[in-house]
């Protein structure tokens, strides 16, 4: 009986190891799997609400209010905005589909832009400036000079929901501070902005 089992739970312990690998190969193809990126205007488009700064480079984040990824996007923009020293005027944007309650749009996410120094938070109805900007993917950042022209574009994270030293921050803050990137696009990382994170019911207005 005894030599019978032990065959069992080689098989048994193989399949495991095999469905540990598989589980572990679907994480990291996520984690490393960049978003979608509209067309973005090289110069800043008529017709936005948004505002541009004429006396400092303006910094916008599109964000989705329930993307789990979009944290990490948010503690990097804190980390660039305090190494940037007030050279950058920054804006975040969350998505609003027209038929969720305000509740659904400013919940932690919203919060936490809030609380980041010199930040201004907006809400996106319908996604119409993420429209206007070419943003399909949470976390998407555009740094636009005084004039209006667009120096960079992409996530300042180097993989979803992942904060740390990347090669979109430190080009920003490269650019604020005057210097030559020849980076001036990366990835982006995050749930799609105009409804891949709308799984979540609250704040549906009924």
């Amino acid at each position: 009986m005894g030599a019978r089992v032990f065959p069992i739970r080689i098989a048994f312990g193989v399949l495991w190891l095999l469905a540990v690998g598989a589980g572990f190969v679907v994480m990291l193809n996520y984690q490393n799997a960049s978003g979608r990126v509209g067309t973005t205007p090289n110069h800043w488009p008529a017709g936005t609400r948004l505002t541009l700064d004429r006396t400092h480079n303006t910094l916008i984040m599109f964000a989705h209010p329930q993307c789990p990824c979009t944290r990490a996007s948010l503690e990097e923009l804190n980390r660039l905005l305090a190494r940037s020293r007030g050279s950058v005027s920054a804006q975040v944007v969350f998505f609003k589909p027209g038929k969720f309650t305000d509740d659904w749009t400013r919940a932690g996410l919203w919060r936490s832009a809030a609380a980041i120094p010199g930040v201004t938070v907006h809400e996106d109805l319908d996604g119409a400036q993420a429209h206007l900007f070419g943003a399909e993917t949470s976390g998407y950042v555009l740094l636009y000079d005084t004039h209006g022209q667009l120096l960079f574009r992409g996530g300042i994270t180097g993989a979803r929901g992942h904060a740390g030293d990347n090669a979109g921050e430190n080009a920003v803050v490269s650019l604020s501070a005057g210097q030559n990137v020849t980076l001036k696009q990366t990835p982006v990382y995050g749930c799609s902005l105009l409804g891949g994170c709308e799984t979540l019911p609250q704040g549906t207005a009924r």
